[in-house]
């Protein structure tokens, strides 16, 4: 079968075989007696803390092999020092499935500057360092130590993001495939429901890890088949970049690891190409050479129908934290405990968000139903619910069921985004079913209040007053948070985010809706500091933006080049991957690299902070705008600074009386209408 076209596949519980779940996933050997299990069929090896709960990625797979009539073992954020405590619940009979958790262990344990976080909200306790950096090769070595010639599996967000040759922020260098450093035998990218039950039955019944070069959202090392004809993306001196369409089986060759190693505007062209075939029904499969051999990426999953999501989130979840961590706190936990999951996926295409990369831009949509059906139990079951739902969405707050009008048309897209530049006109933006869900679940018994507490695209929200109106009238507890990410053309452009006026437009109408309502209701903006193509005077206008709103910013984050991301290429490159990448034909893109411009970006967003003034004073001269340091309205920072602050100045963080060095840090300030 040529896997490059869209077929009718197997349904995803097609092999299920019905039997009695264990109340967890055993993580112990007397878990494992008291099931009356010898052995495990398969052992996932997570860097979260164990939460058999849809929220978290482990138990969804954990689950999902469950039903298929697997024997299914935890270990949770084992110490990696050695191969002990990978041998804990003995030899697995079909693989390890090694994955790093919720998020990349890189952005999970280092900030934007790149300095140490202390806690984890993934760890009971809220404990740091329970896991180590590149969490997935560190457990996939100790996996193959602790019993060799057992298959191991990568999957999870740090091997989807990190699943080709990609720039690493935190070493300043291109590393090649997680897999290669790993020595694993497959990797599963992207929601990985189909590929892990497949490759989970092929691999009991006898098939070796190489042989599972037909299955969609793998990537592997093999050779390319004779019958497959090589598009050639490596030429980046050919304006083609692969692009071109040839009859019969065709895969694209990505510039080599040693060619993204040494070569900017390669990287951005790999970048470039690996995003374009990204749609599951035009993809097709790419190669990259690593060294003396060729690493195979066949296209993406095939979405989840509704009935296939409805299968997944209505496993038996035992919807809490593993018994052994007993009454300490998982902060990721309590924050999700009471919130719904309702659709997978983002077609909005932001350069700096991954979400995309993972979950594709196809969404993916439960059925009223499956969504009722767990607010019920998050009711009955869930301790200290008092009848109030946290948040109601999943990566955004309103593409539910929103889809392109024409399926045929949506199989051939290759746009990165359905709403930048402009809203496509094949997209439907209806927001009615959302609506209708929203009325359900609020007359569902013992439901008082059903919050959307982020994620709402703005921009698409305007498209429905009726939306908006019901979103403030019964949804919004006092603020709204929103994202922005800034108001001017030019990073805005590099973001894929739609301009400020958009934002605006949202904001009349949320405000007209609050006082329709006879409420006091604020949005809370979100706003990005020193993101690729942002200059300094960017940043000016942003914070007199601010100042002029009388915004004093509650949420501020630094651009962080996670990996693979769009804006990471323009980063590490300086090239902008959105258009074409050619030899002395690439459009440039000015990065901002060093700590000194990262804190004054930060710093501008940060205006009405004392200790901000002085950096932001020298700035504002450099730049000629001496004009705008006074005390006037319409001036940016006073001239005079007052007794005891200034501090952070320059470019030595402040430091505590405690000796410890005081974080940058935005958070829980007044926010001002």
């Amino acid at each position: 079968m040529d896997i490059q076209i869209i077929a009718a596949e197997k349904p995803l519980m097609a092999q299920a075989r019905p039997h009695k779940p264990a109340p967890f996933l055993p993580m112990s050997r007397a878990e494992m007696d008291a099931l009356g299990w010898d052995a495990c069929d398969i052992l996932l090896v997570t860097g979260d803390a164990y939460v058999d709960h849809p929220s978290f990625g482990m138990a969804i797979i954990g689950r999902l092999l469950e039903a298929q009539g697997f024997r299914v073992g935890i270990i949770s954020q084992p110490d990696w020092h050695s191969a002990e405590p990978f041998k804990a619940l003995g030899k697995p009979k079909v693989f390890f499935g090694v994955t790093g958790g919720n998020m990349d262990s890189m952005v999970n344990r280092y900030t934007a500057d790149r300095r140490l976080r202390h806690d984890d909200a993934y760890t009971a306790g809220g404990e740091g360092g329970k896991r180590p950096d590149r969490c997935t090769v560190v457990y996939a070595q100790r996996c193959r130590e602790a019993f060799k010639g057992v298959p191991v599996v990568l999957g999870g967000i740090e091997a989807s993001l990190r699943r080709i040759a990609h720039y690493d922020y935190w070493s300043d260098k291109v590393r090649r495939s997680v897999l290669a450093d790993a020595k694993a035998d497959l990797l599963l990218y992207g929601n990985a429901e189909r590929a892990v039950v497949e490759v989970a039955n092929r691999l009991a019944a006898g098939e070796a890890p190489r042989e599972l070069d037909d299955i969609r959202g793998v990537a592997l090392f093999r050779r390319v088949p004779d019958d497959y004809t090589e598009l050639h993306a490596d030429d980046i001196d050919s304006a083609d970049e692969g692009a071109s369409r040839t009859k019969g089986l065709t895969v694209i060759r990505l510039p080599a690891l040693e060619q993204v190693e040494q070569d900017k505007e390669a990287y951005a062209r790999a970048s470039r190409v690996l995003h374009r075939e990204s749609n599951p029904g035009n993809a097709r499969p790419l190669v990259q050479r690593h060294g003396d051999r060729d690493l195979w990426l066949n296209p993406p999953p095939i979405p989840l129908t509704s009935e296939e999501m409805d299968a997944v989130y209505d496993l038996p979840y035992a919807r809490a934290p593993h018994p052994s961590y007993v009454d300490a706190k998982i902060p990721a936990w309590d924050m999700i405990k009471f919130s719904v999951t309702i659709m997978r996926g983002c077609f909005g295409g932001c350069t700096f968000c991954s979400i995309t990369e993972h979950e594709g831009r196809i969404i993916q949509n439960r059925s009223e139903g499956s969504i009722l059906r767990e607010i019920e139990k998050i009711r009955d079951k869930t301790p200290g619910f008092t009848g109030v739902i946290s948040d109601i969405g999943g990566p955004t707050a309103n593409m539910y069921r929103m889809a392109c009008k024409d399926p045929k048309v949506e199989a051939a897209c290759r746009r990165p985004s359905c709403v930048f530049p402009e809203i496509c006109p094949n997209l439907n933006t209806s927001h009615d079913d959302l609506i209708r869900l929203y009325r359900k679940v609020r007359e569902t018994k013992g439901i008082k209040k059903v919050m959307v507490a982020s994620g709402v695209r703005y921009d698409l929200a305007v498209e429905s007053p009726e939306y908006i109106k019901e979103l403030v009238t019964h949804h919004v507890g006092g603020y709204l948070k929103i994202a922005p990410e800034h108001t001017e053309r030019g990073p805005l452009d590099k973001m894929m985010k739609p301009g400020i006026g958009a934002y605006n437009q949202f904001k009349r109408m949320f405000d007209a809706a609050a006082e329709q309502a006879g409420k006091k209701y604020y949005l809370i903006p979100y706003f990005i500091a020193a993101h690729p193509g942002t200059t300094d005077e960017d940043m000016m206008n942003l914070a007199l933006w601010l100042k002029k709103n009388r915004y004093r910013a509650d949420q501020v984050q630094t651009f962080l080049p996670s990996p693979m991301a769009t804006a990471t290429a323009m980063y590490h490159t300086g090239v902008n991957p959105l258009r074409g990448v050619r030899r002395g034909g690439s459009d440039k893109v000015e990065a901002i690299k060093g700590l000194r411009q990262r804190r004054l970006h930060k710093a501008f967003l940060r205006y009405h902070d004392p200790d901000n003034w002085p950096v932001l004073r020298e700035a504002l001269k450099e730049m000629g705008r001496a004009d705008l340091i006074g005390s006037r309205p319409d001036q940016l920072v006073p001239a005079h600074q007052p007794p005891g602050t200034g501090k952070a100045a320059g470019t030595r963080r402040p430091v505590r009386p405690d000796g410890k060095t005081q974080r940058f840090t935005t958070k829980n300030l007044r926010v001002m209408k």
